[in-house]
């Protein structure tokens, strides 16, 4: 299985940081945050590794390189100045990806779930497998609900999508290559369908989307080092 990194974001959020840095390269205890993922994905056993981006994407592969320094294979799939949202990033990094399901994940969270999970995690009939955790406080509404395994649009007892998911290529069937789009038009047509299932994770995870947030992440984690 192949995994994916999404660093095409502007992270406007996170200016004025991200002026002259790529979101997924701000540093966390001293190691950018795309490189925690890197790690973790090469010891969950994920060795091919495709990065998509767009603003300052030179930097990103200018520090990443092929990936040999972690001990993995990276692809990098370059988006036009604006990049293609979500679903139009993943769309065009396909002839990366190949035919099977592979992982994605979001550059810009830091979380502890175990990548190793995604194998076997998506069953045949399904199109999507997500990871769902508690709302965060700028996120109180959530997102979608989970019911023995199966992720629903409902009103009530709401998740927030970490950013992780596990998809089949057929997913993005309906996206031209170059087109931007959002991903979750397409996640909340799939689940009409009862084709995308889920999982709750109760441990680590962290929406790295403002300064503040990144600033109180990286005290954390450097008075654990």
């Amino acid at each position: 299985m192949k995994a994916m990194i999404l660093a095409a974001g502007r992270g406007e959020r996170m200016r004025p940081l991200t002026d002259r840095t790529p979101k997924p390269l701000l540093p966390v205890a001293g190691k950018p945050l795309i490189v925690w993922h890197l790690e973790r994905l090469a010891l969950a056993g994920f060795h091919e590794i495709v990065i998509n981006h767009a603003h300052l994407g030179s930097e990103i592969e200018a520090l990443l390189g092929d990936g040999a320094a972690w001990g993995v294979r990276i692809c990098y799939s370059a988006e036009p100045p604006g990049a293609l949202e979500t679903a139009g990033g993943i769309a065009q990094a396909l002839p990366l990806l190949g035919e099977e399901a592979f992982l994605v994940v979001n550059g810009d969270i830091f979380c502890d779930w175990d990548f190793a999970r995604a194998r076997g995690a998506l069953a045949a009939d399904r199109l999507a497998h997500l990871v769902l955790v508690d709302n965060p406080p700028h996120h109180p509404a959530g997102d979608f609900t989970l019911e023995g395994g199966k992720v629903g649009a409902g009103p009530t007892a709401r998740l927030t999508f970490s950013g992780i998911g596990i998809y089949r290529p057929a997913l993005f069937r309906s996206i031209e290559p170059g087109q931007p789009a959002k991903l979750a038009p397409l996640l909340r047509q799939a689940i009409a369908t009862g084709e995308v299932s889920g999982e709750y994770h109760a441990g680590r995870w962290e929406d790295v989307g403002t300064p503040e947030r990144l600033a109180a992440l990286d005290a954390e984690m450097r008075a654990h080092l």
